[in-house]
């Protein structure tokens, strides 16, 4: 089952990062808005990853793959 704090706090990281972007475009600074932008993409996609590698664990350990 997938934990719901996870989806809370991707949800939460997005919000946050649409509202910060959406600052720095109105204050003309489009290019650390650009950086904003994917310095949360890639703080979700390392939140994505480790729970993928709990799914592999959890599939190896099921199947007794080793």
């Amino acid at each position: 089952m997938v934990d719901i704090d996870l989806i809370f706090k991707i949800a939460g990281i997005g919000i946050l990062i649409s509202i910060l972007n959406t600052v720095l475009l109105q204050a003309g600074k489009q290019e650390q808005a650009q950086m904003l932008t994917l310095t949360g993409v890639v703080i979700v996609l390392l939140m994505v990853v480790q729970l993928i590698n709990q799914l592999f664990n959890t599939v190896r350990t099921v199947f007794r793959i080793y």
